[in-house]
């Protein structure tokens, strides 16, 4: 289920964040000797991945994934590849190893056997942080896209391609029970508007409305919701 925890400004929030996030990977290499990290792109967390950079960590010891990507090159403008190395893979945090939902192939459709090669070996992940948009998606599984049901079922694979409606890009997303493969999920919201979309989406269970829902009631994980307004 779902726990909030509230904080008074963005500046509150990405301190505690990050110490949070830096003490898990912590712990987690020195109980398995490495540590896994996904992270979701968009605005929201880059103050929070430049605070993650500039802290103190065997960083050589932390992979790190997108919880989804567009289907672009690296280096394109809309690419969230290109601002997690831009903004979290920097100073302190340069060192970490980082792996790409990209594939060069016709299609994104085409490229998702290569890039699920790649996340073949991967372990539970250690913690994995979740956006939000306003319909209710989280990672790139859309309500308003065909490839939904295949990314919610449980017997999903680790990644899918996803084609949404509403959004441009076609995108390479991790599935709801690859993403739920971690000891840790968090949601991480700024903004008034975000806290109604979320209490919209713990007022009913129908995921194909709002696919959060899925993680955020799902009956045997926690997800800690870090909030600020602003």
């Amino acid at each position: 289920m779902m726990t909030l925890h509230e904080f008074t400004n963005t500046e509150q929030l990405n301190a505690a964040f990050a110490s949070q996030l830096i003490s898990l990977m912590q712990q987690a290499i020195s109980k398995r000797g490495q540590a896994h990290l996904v992270v979701s792109g968009g605005r929201t967390p880059q103050a929070l991945f430049q605070t993650l950079a500039q802290t103190e960590l065997a960083w050589h010891k932390v992979t790190i994934l997108l919880a989804d990507d567009r289907y672009l090159p690296p280096d394109a403008p809309d690419s969230n590849e290109r601002l997690v190395k831009a903004s979290l893979l920097q100073h302190k945090a340069a060192t970490a190893n980082f792996i790409s939902l990209y594939a060069a192939a016709d299609s994104a459709i085409d490229a998702v056997p290569e890039i699920t090669q790649r996340l073949a070996d991967m372990p539970t992940f250690d913690a994995v942080i979740l956006g939000m948009g306003e319909d209710g998606h989280t990672a790139s599984l859309f309500p308003c896209s065909a490839q939904l049901a295949a990314g919610l079922a449980d017997d999903a694979p680790p990644l899918l391609a996803v084609q949404p409606t509403t959004a441009p890009y076609t995108r390479i997303s991790l599935s709801k029970t690859r993403l739920l493969n971690s000891r840790q999920l968090f949601l991480h919201l700024v903004g008034a508007n975000k806290l109604t979309v979320l209490e919209q989406a713990m007022a009913s269970s129908d995921v194909n409305a709002m696919p959060i829902r899925a993680f955020l009631q799902h009956p045997a994980h926690d997800v800690a919701v870090m909030y600020s307004a602003n």
